[in-house]
């Protein structure tokens, strides 16, 4: 059984920073794409960012651009989103997901697309 269990998330000031964790389990992820989404409440699920498992190639929204990092770690199983500059309107409840990839296909930014989530972990940016 897929398990992804998302931690890391807080209060933090305008432009502090965080590290959200996820770590997955049940499987090997090896051919998946792991990604982030956040959400907030009467809005949609938004793309943050996804990394290749296999490979390790990233893609960002453009609005977390040169501020937040995706990375894993293949020992642990894990896969982190370290997040800096945070901004009030990063203020959302984050989720991890996961999708197996085509070899060579790009990240997707579509939320219906993925197959495993998390619970999601609460991030908050007071201003």
């Amino acid at each position: 059984q897929v398990q992804l269990v998302e931690s890391g998330g807080g209060l933090v000031q305008d432009g502090g920073s965080l590290r959200l964790s996820c770590e997955a389990s049940g499987r090997s992820f090896s051919g998946y794409v792991m990604g982030w989404f956040r959400q907030i409440p009467g809005k949609e699920r938004e793309f943050v960012s996804g990394i290749r498992w296999s490979g390790g190639h990233t893609y960002y929204a453009d609005s977390v651009k040169g501020r937040f990092t995706i990375s894993r770690d293949s020992a642990k199983n894990t896969v982190y989103l370290q997040m800096n500059s945070l901004k009030p309107e990063d203020t959302a409840v984050y989720f991890c997901a996961a999708y197996r990839a085509l070899t060579y296909s790009t990240i997707t930014r579509d939320s219906g697309s993925y197959d495993y989530w998390g619970q999601g972990t609460q991030v908050t940016v007071s201003s």
